[in-house]
């Protein structure tokens, strides 16, 4: 399990992210923000979450909130998916799912009876200090960004 937990540090990470940007947790040092973990770019239930946060970008944002989207996809399917939805919030590529490991959401999954490692939907809301405020694990989409809400306008 990893140390990804309800008042530690934030697990360190630095990715490429959609519109060519890079994010990194030492450029978000003083700046709470929400790091929230998909299994891949374009699916019914990634899109339906990133639509819902898209959405409550702008309340997020008047909390100060930055949000990150990170899945195992290489850097062109997400640039697709961020240009066919209008995402404009950084989507970043954890092509070799370090950072998920570090956060724990590099899990075994299962499907029609075999068993694989992908991506739990899983997000981290961190505040300024950089520590974790808040873990939902097993996220349901279409939910989601009313609880982070939530949760933000008490940090």
């Amino acid at each position: 399990m990893s140390a990804a937990t309800e008042g530690a540090p934030a697990p360190d990470f630095a990715m490429p992210a959609s519109g060519d940007r890079q994010v990194s947790l030492a450029e978000l040092k003083g700046k709470p923000f929400l790091l929230y973990f998909y299994p891949k770019a374009d699916t019914p239930g990634c899109t339906k979450q990133a639509c819902g946060v898209q959405e409550a970008l702008p309340q997020l944002g008047k909390l100060g909130l930055t949000v990150i989207g990170v899945s195992p996809d290489a850097m062109k399917p997400i640039e697709k998916f961020a240009q066919k939805f209008n995402l404009t919030f950084p989507l970043a590529s954890d092509a070799d799912h370090k950072v998920a490991e570090a956060y724990g959401v590099w899990v075994e999954k299962s499907m029609y009876g075999k068993t694989y490692m992908g991506m739990e939907r899983s997000s981290f809301l961190v505040d300024a200090e950089g520590r974790i405020a808040k873990v939902w694990r097993k996220v349901k989409p279409e939910a989601h960004a009313a609880q982070v809400l939530e949760a933000a306008k008490g940090l």
